[in-house]
């Protein structure tokens, strides 16, 4: 049958819906897959949808909508998983701001419980539809400045943003890149906003969460393999490096980690640095320089870089010290 839908969730992007969605009313499901349903409660705290287009919207009661199936497991956020079997009638939640779906089973106590949905229909649709071509070895890449960090909420994309604004500023043609995180767009849209002429994310490689793959490292190699008309690629890890969405795994790929010409660490704060740096020493990866809410004051700046021998700049206040640093990583 075919349904009407009131919203398409900015995680279905790569698919391109449009008009009535043919959906069946009982189905095993995959990861990835698109379905269609009815929110039955609101959510003051947790309240917006992300459409295909980036504007957000407050969902309302009665609202339909197309989403997808994918997990969550964020700190400061909701946690849930994707299901593997749904009728018409089942219950499920919106786990995050770009339509990811799942079952939710828990989340942080000043988020409430997230919009409860109803699901009408599941389409045959799946993420994987519009997949990048899978890149198994990557033979070469454009240089590389990789933006990883202790945890969400550190200033990751903030200084993704200033590292492109500079390098465009210099002339440079950038590509941008998101490889771990949940799906959405917002970061993407703030690359490209930057000056990014190329973004690409890992829904681009048929993935609405990397906590449902293994194989972050693939979905970089499919993403550079795509950015080699640029100067230079910014690519940036979402979460943290230790956690639920396989980014530590990026670090064990030997041929991949050879492609990175920089490596820019957010912590939060000192301990956070110090801990990311020894963690990715014992993957034999060294960090370029550190910035996040570390870097916020002198104090910081100081202990990172007298204490602990760490190069550090705050990429809000100081970003013309952050390109310095990064210089000879993009020399080329």
């Amino acid at each position: 049958m075919k349904l009407t839908v009131d919203r398409f969730a900015s995680v279905t992007a790569p698919l391109a819906l449009s008009g009535p969605v043919d959906v069946q009313k009982q189905a095993s499901t995959e990861v990835g897959q698109v379905v269609v349903v009815r929110t039955l409660t609101e959510n003051p705290f947790y309240p917006e949808l992300e459409l295909v287009s980036g504007e957000r919207v407050t969902l309302r009661r009665g609202d339909v909508l197309a989403g997808v199936l994918g997990s969550r497991q964020a700190l400061r956020g909701f946690v849930g998983y994707a299901p593997y079997r749904l009728s018409a009638g089942d219950t499920l939640h919106i786990l995050n701001l770009g339509g990811v779906i799942g079952r939710f089973v828990g989340g942080h106590k000043d988020l409430g419980e997230p919009i409860r949905v109803e699901v009408l229909g599941i389409s045959k649709r799946n993420l994987r539809d519009a997949a990048l071509p899978r890149v198994d070895v990557l033979g070469e890449a454009r240089p590389i400045i990789l933006v990883a960090g202790s945890c969400m909420s550190t200033g990751k994309t903030a200084t993704t943003e200033e590292i492109i604004k500079g390098l465009t500023r210099q002339g440079r043609k950038v590509g941008a890149a998101k490889i771990t995180g949940v799906g959405c767009l917002k970061d993407t849209i703030r690359m490209k906003n930057a000056g990014a002429v190329k973004t690409l994310s890992f829904l681009d490689c048929g993935v609405p969460s990397t906590v449902d793959t293994g194989d972050v490292a693939g979905i970089a190699r499919s993403i550079l393999a795509q950015m080699m008309d640029v100067d230079v690629v910014v690519m940036e890890l979402g979460d943290g490096i230790l956690g639920h969405y396989n980014v530590e795994s990026f670090f064990d790929d030997r041929a991949l980690m050879s492609h990175i010409d920089a490596v820019v660490f957010c912590a939060s704060d000192l301990t956070a640095a110090w801990g990311g740096r020894e963690i990715l020493a014992r993957h034999g990866v060294a960090v370029t320089v550190v910035c996040g809410p570390a870097t916020d004051t002198e104090a910081g700046v100081s202990y990172l870089e007298k204490t602990l021998g760490v190069a550090a700049a705050n990429s809000l206040t100081d970003p013309a010290k952050l390109l310095g640093i990064l210089a000879p990583a993009v020399h080329a």
